[in-house]
Parts: structure tokens; sequence; C-alpha cells
């Protein structure tokens, strides 16, 4: 028998069944189908059954049928009116600024798509931080920023002068930033939103912090719940869908994500061949989401109750995502044409309504009752994370725009375009100031911005607001870390080791110890940190159902409800986006968290570069650390590995603080400093620090007085032969290659040379500084000149300078203007290669006998050296000027 072929006789039982359930449905509803449906597919599976095709899809219609949707408690007519004036705002936002010819753009059709849902999203749903409620973090769609100005604007949050200059933040009177920019508008907009595909990573992880920190009882468990609005189109950002298991493993019953699928990209249809909301569905489904969809208005049900025969439902299943934007164009005579399609079922169906009202019918996501609905189901979820998925219009209302796939870029209406729209709208502002695009806000008494100020009242305040207020931490005295500042000549340790000690300290310390949040991307073991698994535990929401293999060890595999570790396995976005959500705590929770994230160094700005520009946006704090740090100290691992130039990219984030330090203690210094910065004086900064896997003895910390405030500014005297001013050679060595300068050192002092020993923690720091001190002295020629901390440093010297590090040449270059004039440097230009250490250092030059020959190479060329001395002197070095050039390879 074919295997598509029905046995005899079944169809009369299957008729029986399909009574059955329908019983079923009227007794108990979706649930009890569900759970009817449930059971024989888990008697299929517990009986080896495979099934010959398999759907996650639902029907192309709103999963929540109209007999199990709740009565709308607001005033229907009243939010529209309210709709219609936000519309109109966020609008003349854009054209103000076409008007004046700045050629700041905007974009005015996102909103116009998204504006209900947002609209019972204030009205009804979104809720503010008070002392019974944890508050709602909403994350809104970029492009529709102008709404949420609008809404401010009329609520009274924003006043006139910023609504005039929307675009326009260096104004003298105060602006508005594009997107959700938390930098330019610090008291305003919570999450930083701009970069594609960003939000929602950054929302799941937001869900999830919130809660790690209920489970550790750092939060009390009142509620509240992340809501995140995407595009459609955005779903393609490997980010979205890539991050979504962790939100179901996870059980985030306090994550709302709503997607807003105008079936739209920025250049065409998103899908035009299929169907975007089916395919969502299917991938939320298969990830555990519950899934919610909201596909058509009000408009429809009457319409659907009359298709006995499923005619149009199968006509909504065979058009494409492609018609159903053409039908957005279309006139009601043709869409009529489309739908009915020669059917005369449809036709007779469709005879109800006249071509206007054809044209008229809502999508899902222009009726505020289906959005409430889904909205109202959503935030009673228990136990999974929910996406509602929301059909609406690209462009809704931009008369002769709306639709089209050159909306997204439409900026600008003519004369008669505009009194089109606004009179459609209903905005009463006169033909002369609806031309110009002027801003319409009814009274203060007026029934729209009473009803609209009382049920932002009800639901605790005005949203958004950034706050910013939280505890003060004061970092441990140094003599906590006695263990690191002074040396221990009967042990080596690398940097890596250090800092592990370090953060050891720091969860022991009383005071701070419940704020240190460890991260790891599964390379705990990697940088020594699997002895805090048995101290601090893995945070795991559903605790350790098992017994872990290694339980009778010292470092066994501990996961807990209420653990401080978070173990994000193999994925950098979400390691990088839980570093964003408690770097971010003490703004979003009030809790000043401290997040130490431990990964390999040159998969972290290379890797999720973007966000980590979101952390500078957001004021984000807390330290990055780079492991297995250096091209050539991480030995063996390659190409893909080896890290010689994410210093080079920290230098890009202005308010990131970079440091590869090459001693423990210089290591103890910085992370005091930076929770001193960071968690007491609650500066808006981070930190990036470089960590290497070499082993070597740390020295104690040096006892002159300016040692601390070098480390601090970037570089300092270490040692000398006799003094830095009688110095021929100055070599200058940061992290592992600290190590190279030293035996360098040893060798050029056998050759009777004279050497100081400068350790440079910070390239950046330093050219930071200069540069500033060179700007105030070009802005400010008749003042006292500057004189950079670099210049001060070597203002007693003489000779030779030569820097080395385990970065790129063009890391040291950076402060070449402000160095002497023999100044040589080296670097690890070019890809890494899997090899040993000290072959790796004679590959990319930076040994310590090429340190030594490029001292020597500039003494001569100072003419300190002869060429018979210089020949000399060069014999005793191990050096190929042959060899192939890294860069070349």
């Amino acid at each position: 028998m074919n295997k598509r072929q029905s046995p005899p006789g079944i169809e009369e039982d299957k008729q029986e069944w399909l009574e059955a359930i329908e019983n079923i449905y009227d007794a108990y509803g979706s649930s009890g189908v569900n759970h009817i449906l449930e059971s024989l597919s888990s008697w299929r599976s517990q009986n080896q059954i495979k099934a010959s095709s398999l759907s996650v899809n639902t029907a192309y219609l709103n999963t929540i049928p109209l007999a199990e949707q709740p009565a709308y408690p607001g005033d229907l007519e009243l939010e529209q009116r309210i709709e219609n004036i936000l519309r109109w705002n966020a609008m003349a936002m854009v054209l103000q600024g076409q008007d004046s010819g700045a050629g700041v753009g905007g974009h005015i059709a996102t909103y116009a798509s998204a504006a209900t849902m947002m609209e019972v999203g204030f009205n009804h749903f979104f809720r503010k931080r008070s002392e019974n409620y944890g508050g709602d973090l909403v994350i809104l769609q970029p492009h529709a920023a102008p709404g949420v100005y609008a809404r401010s604007w009329v609520e009274g949050e924003l006043n006139d002068e910023r609504m005039q200059n929307y675009r326009r933040e260096l104004h003298v009177d105060g602006g508005l930033a594009s997107y959700p920019h938390p930098r330019s508008m610090p008291d305003f907009w919570q999450v930083a939103n701009a970069s594609m595909g960003l939000s929602t990573p950054t929302a799941i992880y937001q869900a999830r912090f919130a809660k790690y920190l209920e489970n550790r009882g750092l939060k009390p468990k009142l509620g509240g719940k992340v809501w995140c609005f995407i595009g459609d189109g955005e779903t393609d950002e490997p980010e979205v869908l890539g991050t979504i298991n962790i939100a179901s493993r996870e059980n985030l019953d306090n994550l709302i994500l709503v997607v807003n699928c105008n079936l739209q990209r920025l250049d065409g249809p998103v899908r035009g061949n299929g169907k975007i909301i089916q395919e969502l569905e299917a991938s939320f489904t298969g990830s555990g989401w519950n899934v919610i969809k909201v596909i058509w208005g009000g408009g429809w049900d009457k319409l659907l109750e009359q298709d006995r025969n499923g005619s149009l439902r199968r006509r909504m299943e065979e058009c494409v995502d492609g018609d159903y934007q053409r039908y957005s164009v279309l006139p009601g005579e043709r869409q009529r044409e489309h739908w009915v399609d020669g059917n005369p079922e449809l036709e007779h169906m469709m005879e109800s309504l006249t071509d206007e009202e054809v044209k008229q019918i809502k999508r899902g996501g222009q009726d505020a009752k289906k959005i409430f609905a889904a909205f109202h189901r959503a935030t009673r979820s228990d136990g999974k994370p929910t996406v509602i998925l929301v059909k609406t219009v690209k462009g809704d209302g931009m008369i002769g725009a709306q639709g089209s796939n050159a909306v997204h870029q439409k900026k600008n209406f003519d004369a008669k375009q505009r009194l089109a729209i606004a009179r459609n709208l209903g905005i009463p502002l006169d033909n002369e100031a609806i031309k110009q695009a002027q801003y319409y806000k009814p009274s203060e008494t007026s029934p729209e911005i009473q009803y609209l100020k009382a049920r932002r009242q009800e639901l605790g305040g005005p949203l958004p607001e950034r706050l910013s207020k939280c505890e003060k931490i004061v970092p441990p005295p140094l003599a906590n870390f006695d263990s690191l500042t002074k040396s221990d000549s009967n042990r080596s340790q690398s940097t890596t080791m250090s800092l592990v000690r370090i953060l050891s300290i720091l969860l022991r310390d009383k005071s701070l110890k419940k704020y240190i949040v460890p991260i790891v991307p599964d390379e705990a073991r990697t940088f020594g940190l699997e002895a805090l698994f048995k101290i601090a535990g893995i945070f795991s929401l559903q605790g350790q159902q098992y017994t872990p293999v290694d339980v009778d060890t010292l470092v066994a595999y501990r996961e807990a409800e209420d653990g401080q570790i978070l173990q994000e396995g193999i994925c950098e976005t979400g390691a990088l986006a839980s570093f964003l959500a408690a770097g971010t705590a003490y703004s979003i929770h009030g809790l000043p968290m401290i997040p130490f994230y431990f990964f390999y160094s040159i998969f972290g700005f290379q890797r999720v570069g973007d966000m980590i520009w979101t952390c500078g946006d957001m004021m984000c704090r807390g330290f990055l650390i780079g492991g297995t740090a250096g091209r050539t100290t991480l030995n063996g691992e390659g190409i893909q590995h080896q890290d010689g130039h994410s210093q080079l990219i920290a230098k890009t984030f202005p308010d990131l603080k970079s440091y590869d330090p090459a001693f423990a203690y210089e290591l103890v210094v910085i992370v005091r400093e930076g929770i001193h910065r960071m968690y007491e004086l609650q500066e808006n900064i981070f930190y990036y620090i470089t960590a290497y896997n070499e082993n070597y003895e740390m020295p104690s910390m040096p006892e002159k007085e300016d040692t601390q405030e070098g480390i601090l500014a970037g570089a300092y005297h270490y040692q000398s032969t006799r003094s830095e001013e009688s110095s021929q050679v100055h070599l200058l060595g940061s992290g592992s290659i600290m190590q190279q300068v030293l035996a360098a050192k040893e060798k050029l002092e056998a050759m009777d040379l004279e050497v100081s020993v400068w350790s440079v923690t910070s390239y950046n720091e330093l050219y930071r500084e200069a540069e500033e001190c060179d700007r105030h002295n070009r802005l400010y020629p008749f003042d006292t000149e500057k004189v950079p901390y670099l210049q001060n440093l070597f203002a007693k010297t003489n000779g030779v300078y030569v820097a080395a590090s385990d970065y790129m040449k063009a890391l040291p270059n950076s402060i070449s203007p402000w160095m002497p004039e023999s100044f040589l440097i080296l670097g690890t230009d070019g890809y890494g290669l899997s090899e040993s250490r000290p072959d790796l250092r004679e590959y990319f030059e930076i040994s310590a006998d090429y340190i030594c020959h490029a001292a020597l190479v500039g003494l001569f060329r100072n003419e300190e050296l002869s060429a018979a001395e210089l020949k000399k002197k060069l014999k005793t070095l191990d050096i190929d000027p042959d060899k192939v050039n890294p860069m070349n390879r």
C-alpha cells in the first residue's frame, strides 16, 4: 500500500475522532484540544511511530479567536484620537527636519506601522518600577523613535525646544537623538537600540539577569517584564534567531518579544514568495516559545464566521506576503478581485462589503482590540517566553507611500499630501500650519491629555525614563592584595591567574562580594576559573538535577539556582549581552553589579564589537578581560586565536579604559582604580584588560610614590642599570613581552651599556592624555602650554628608545609624536602561526635578541656606536635579516 494512501475503513474512524475533538473544544477550549494532542504525540513517540509529515505551524489566523478575546478596558475612540495626534507629530518631526534644509533625515513609516501596538502598550501594559513592582523594560524599534518623542512631548516630558531639534543634538536648546541612545539622552532612553539584531539578545539576557538577581536575593520578586519590539526583516540577523533557545531553556516568562511584521525590509518584501509570520512561528515554536499571531483585524471576524467550508481560510493560506503587500496599495475593487480569484463562494461572501470597506479593513496590528488580547495573554505566560507576531502595513496612513517598496526612505511630502494626511488623521490645524508641518498638542484640560496622563499615572508614571542612582562602593584597601603586590620568588604565575586571584579576593570581601558577576563563555578552565565553581556556583534557573562527574574533586562543576557565575557556553554574543545586563544593572535595577567577563581576547572586539559599542552607548560599567592575549604568547593556536590587535580596536571606544599590564601589582592597581571610578565616583566608563597565559615570577610593587600614578597614566620607570638619566638605552615593555625586554636589558648590560626599563601599561591612555594636551594648546594658543605626561616622563632622559609588545606596531606608534626622536618600535604585525612561543617571538621579531638589535642600530644611527662596534655586538645576537617579513607571509 502506498504510504500516502489511507488504510481501508479509516475515514469513518477519523470522522469520529474529529467530532470528538470538536466536542472537547466546545467544552474546554483550545487548552483542552492541546492537552489531547500532546498526549497523542507522546504516545506516538513512545511507540516509535514516525510522523509521515509534521508541521509546527498553525493556520494563517489569529491565535486568539474572537470567543477568547477579552473585553477592551479603554476608551477606543479617545485612544484613536490620541494615536492620530501622535502619528501626525511623529511625521511632523521628520518633515520639519527636511524643511529646515539640515538634511538630518528621519523615518516615518516604521512608527506608522507600529503606532497602534505601541499605544496599547503605553496605555495598558508598560508599567514603571515602583516599591511594589519590579518595573518593565521597554525596548522599542529604533526607527519608531519619533513616535516615542511625540508621546513624551504631548505628555509634557519633553519641551518644545527639544522637539524642534530632532536629530540636532548639538543645538544650544538641546535636541533629540535619532534613535534610542542613552548616552545622548541619559535621563530618557534605558536601552540603546539602533544596530539591527542586537535588541533581541539584549532583551533576552536582560530578562535572564533579572531572574539571576531575584534568585540571588538581590532583587525582590515583584514582577516586571522585558518588552522588545523588532521588525520582521531584522529577524534575518543571526543574533536574533541564534539566541532565542536560551530564553525557553531558562524559562524566561518575563520576556515578551513583539515582531512588527509589516512584511517589508528597507528595499522590498521580507519574504515575497512566502510568509514571514509562518516562518517565524515555526522557528519560535520549535525553540519552545509561546507564539501568538495577530494577523487579522476585527473586520475579518464576521467573514471568517461565514466561512463554513474554509474557502476564505484557504485563500488566506494561498496568498504570499508579496500579494499581501500589494493588497495594501490597491484600491478596494482590485483587492476584491484578488481575494475572490474566481471563487463564487468568496465572491458571495464579500458582497456584504463595499469597495471602500474592503480597502479599509484592517490588519491585526492596526486593531487595538486584537493587540490588547495578545498583550494580555502574553503577560500571563507561565514558564515560557512569548513572541507576538503582529501583521501590519508599513507606512500605514502615509497617503501615496503606504506599502510601497520605497516607503522606508520616504522623508517628505508635498503640501497637498500633508493636507490629505492631516485631514485623514483629524488634526485641527489650519492649512498653513499643516503645510509647515507644525506640531499639534491639545490643551491640558482636553479629554485627550487628561486620558493619556491618567493611563500613565495608573501604570506608575511616564516612560521612557532612565534612572542612575545606586549604592556607592569603595574598593578594598591595597593591603588586602599583599599576596599579589609583594613578590613570591617561589611562585610563577601568569597575569591571567593573577586576575583570578584578584577576583577571589573580591569574592571574599564582605562589602562587595555579592555584587561581583564572573562571566565566562565556556572557557573557565582555560582561564583558571574552575576553582570558583564550588565557591560561587554556576547560575542555573533549574539548579543541578544531576550529580556531576567530578563531584568528589575540589573543582566540582556546581550549578545552583543562586549561583554567582554566568557560564554562557560557546556564545560570545550571549556572554557580552550578560556583561551588558550586569554592567547596566545600576541603572535598570538600582544595583551596582560588577561584571568581570573573561574571554579569548581575539573573540572580543573582533567578534562582538558592535555589542561592546552598545555598552558604551548604554554607559555600561565593568571589566572586560581579554585572556590568552598576545600574538606570540598564546603559542600553538594559530591564525584565528592569536590576538595582536584588540588593544588597537579598544582605542576606538571613547569611554573604554584599556590596559596591557605585565605584573600582578599593576593589575591590582588598575582593578582597584576601576572599582573606585565606576562604583564609588560612578563614572560612566568601563575597562578592557589584556591578560596572558605565560607564567613568570611576579615582582613586588616598587616603593616609589609615583608608581601607582604611572600605572594608571599608562607608563612608569621600572628599573635601571644605574638611573634613567644615565641610561643610553630605554626599553618600553608591556604584557608578557616585558620578560623579553628584561632579558634584553641583561644582554645589553653585558655589552657595557646602561639600560632603563619602562613599563607601559596603556599606550591608549598615554595617547589620549597627550592628544588632550595638544588640543588644549591648539585651542588656547595664548595660555601656558600643557605638557603631556609622556614628555614629562622622559624629560630628563637621552639615548635610544625601543618599544616592544605582543601587539601591532601601530599601538606604540600612536605615541610617537610625543616621544624623543630616536624611537624604534617592534610588534606583531601579520597573521598568527601554530608554533612554539620562542619561535613565534623570533618570527615576529620581538624576542630579546631583536630588541637588543633595535637598540644597537638606534645607537649606531645616533653615532653613539661605530660601525665596527655595531658589527661586533651584532655577532652575539641570533638575527636573520633575510628572513621573511611576517606581514608578507
